[in-house]
């Protein structure tokens, strides 16, 4: 009886051992601390918003050199590559039969005009005898006709005169406009065929001060222009020289500033998009025709935008949204729409947020929806210096 007693007594011991000990660890146990976050409201700003589209430089002009006339090519002129200037001599072209054809030119015109004259002396002395009826009509017609033929044959031998002259001219081969010459394609001593589309090409000039810049755009993009225009918070650019920034392929800004000077006059129904196109001034020649480039075309009025850290934006699948938090601290994605990004930095939210929000800066990836969190508000700022 006694032993069972005792048995009691030490069970009961225990029990009342292990509850104090899970007492005591509940009481040392301390609480599970909330996430300390970064927040800020959202950014709000008046802006001018900018398009991108992808395009490439061509020269304001291209011209093929090809020779007016036929000849063995005297000497070149130019350096492979250079920078030429309009009326630069680029070519001659062996001048002696030039000059010889003149010569020729020169002498059957002397000779047509001394018939002429001698035709003509024969008609006066006629046409004095016609009035007294000393001569017959049949020689005073002959007579006439002699001096009218030798007077267009003597005109015919002028114009030889100055055809001959023009070829010889021809035979000096000049820079027809100012720009970049292309490499000698015929070499001195080589004969030539010239005077046709299909004759020789000698080598090719572009003008690239000022160049062009070529791109093209949707058909979304040209209807949104034009309701701008027409709402007159944007000029169209067929009669507005909009601003147009490029950046080359090495550049991380947009340094190069030209203005818009066409816009063509239909879409295209195969591929649904406008051509249009951009001029630069080029005075140091850093752009090439051919170049790749990503420009950006002022693309809006002025507006006020929601601009929200591009950093901040999440993906969850094809869904884009952002961590917020409301009043009772509490996390909530918030599902946006995406606009254009301004100044390298910022995104503007076109869809999803009506500027009143709160956003989470940091600790993203251990962010949860629904989850609670200790703020700690720093507010955004922005700056015109910001690229």
């Amino acid at each position: 009886m006694k032993l069972k007693t005792h048995r009691k007594v030490k069970v009961l011991s225990c029990f009342l051992v292990l509850c104090l000990v899970i007492s005591c660890s509940k009481k040392q146990a301390p609480a599970t601390s909330l996430l300390p976050v970064k927040v800020s409201p959202v950014l709000q700003k008046k802006i001018i918003q900018w398009d991108e589209y992808t395009g490439r430089f061509e020269a304001t002009q291209r011209v093929e050199v090809r020779a007016r006339v036929s000849g063995y090519v005297q000497k070149v002129h130019f350096k492979d590559g250079q920078m030429v200037k309009e009326g630069d001599i680029l070519y001659t072209i062996d001048k002696r039969p030039f000059t010889i054809a003149l010569k020729e030119a020169k002498a059957a015109y002397d000779q047509s005009l001394a018939e002429y004259k001698q035709a003509e002396e024969n008609f006066k002395r006629v046409k004095s005898l016609r009035e007294s009826g000393a001569v017959s009509i049949e020689e005073f017609d002959r007579r006439k006709q002699a001096m009218i033929g030798g007077q267009a044959r003597s005109e015919v031998a002028r114009a030889a005169i100055d055809r001959a002259s023009l070829n010889l001219g021809f035979t000096t081969v000049k820079a027809p406009l100012s720009g970049r010459i292309s490499r000698d394609m015929v070499n001195a001593g080589n004969l030539i065929d010239g005077g046709s589309s299909n004759g020789s090409l000698l080598t090719t000039i572009v003008s690239i001060d000022p160049i062009y810049f070529y791109f093209e755009g949707s058909e979304a993009d040209f209807l949104k222009y034009a309701k701008l225009n027409r709402e007159g918070k944007r000029g169209g650019s067929r009669q507005t020289p909009n601003p147009v920034e490029v950046r080359l392929l090495n550049e991380e800004d947009f340094v190069h500033k030209g203005n818009m000077n066409f816009v063509n006059n239909e879409i295209s129904s195969n591929t649904g998009t406008i051509q249009a196109r951009a001029v630069f001034d080029n005075p140091d020649h850093v752009l090439e025709p051919g170049m790749f480039g990503r420009a950006r075309l002022l693309g809006s009025g002025e507006f006020n935008a929601i601009l929200v850290p591009d950093k901040l934006i999440a993906t969850n699948q094809t869904v884009k949204f952002l961590y917020t938090m409301g009043t009772d601290s509490v996390i909530r994605t918030t599902p946006v729409s995406l606009g254009t990004l301004y100044k390298k930095k910022y995104r503007v939210i076109t869809e999803g947020l009506k500027g009143d929000e709160i956003l989470v800066l940091d600790n993203l990836q251990k962010l949860q929806a629904e989850m609670k969190v200790s703020p700690v508000t720093e507010a955004l700022h922005f700056t015109e210096t910001e690229n």
